[in-house]
């Protein structure tokens, strides 16, 4: 393994072949070991530690939005029209080490919203959707941050990631507590069109920046961050049609019967 770009890196994500374990480890318990542990036990209940992990993902993704924002629009850190790395040198570079570094740490936190679908036996909801979305955005976000350091290209794609995955959790927190939320489809339809709007945005970025000749910006990175959204886009339009627009013309067609 080449030595890293920048030799600053949290101590539990200094060794590849840790975090290489973390995520084989979560894809063995998730797909297999998990579920077949779980065949013939009672689901737990994990109501309670559910609302607290919703809670802390809504305060933690909210801490790093605040911190992104002032980085991004009040230091005014990077030109929004090229968002390269600092320099080692620069003032805030340890501010972009800071945010950057606690963003990666929630992407591995983000596994184990999947271990509760394994321990209350909900296995319909380990789809490769999501199965995908989380091992993905973990090792993705991983590779860059190790090979190719902090910030640049990928720090308004975490910004935005953030902003959603606050508007997510809150909205998974109050389908907790009010089974009026739980049944509505209104605010699943709209949390996946927000998402795809996310995708929208950093494919967006990430083309402006490709054909801007004056922003020396990593291409192949910048490519690698589209792609990954557009992968995202793909499957997410999929669940789209398959949840919201096919399951309503059955519905209709039921209902004309």
């Amino acid at each position: 393994m080449p030595a890293p770009v920048d030799p600053v890196k949290l101590p539990i994500f200094s060794d590849p072949w840790v975090v290489s374990a973390t995520l084989l480890g979560y894809l063995l318990i998730v797909l297999g070991v998990g579920p077949r542990l779980m065949m013939n036990r009672k689901p737990f209940d994990l109501r309670g530690v559910i609302k607290v992990y919703n809670i802390m993902q809504i305060v933690y993704n909210g801490v790093i939005f605040v911190l992104g924002f002032h980085f991004l629009f009040v230091s005014r850190a990077y030109s929004l029209s090229c968002f390269k790395h600092l320099p080692m040198d620069h003032e805030l570079k340890d501010r972009e080490r800071f945010i950057t570094s606690w963003y990666m740490v929630n992407k591995f936190v983000d596994l184990v919203e999947t271990v509760f679908f394994v321990l209350r036996k909900r296995n319909r909801q380990i789809s490769f959707l999501h199965v995908f979305h989380h091992f993905s955005m973990a090792l993705s976000g991983y590779l860059y941050y190790y090979f190719f350091g902090y910030g640049g290209i990928a720090f308004p794609l975490c910004f935005l990631n953030v902003a959603v995955h606050v508007v997510m959790y809150t909205y998974y927190y109050l389908s907790s507590i009010s089974l009026e939320v739980q049944q509505s489809l209104w605010w699943k339809k709209y949390i996946t069109l927000v998402q795809l709007a996310q995708f929208a945005l950093i494919m967006s970025l990430c083309m402006y920046t490709l054909t801007d000749r004056n922003c020396s910006a990593n291409k192949p990175l910048t490519i690698g961050c589209g792609l990954l959204a557009a992968s995202f886009t793909v499957l997410f339009c999929q669940f789209y049609f398959n949840t919201y627009i096919r399951t309503g013309k059955k519905k209709s067609k039921q209902d004309s019967h």
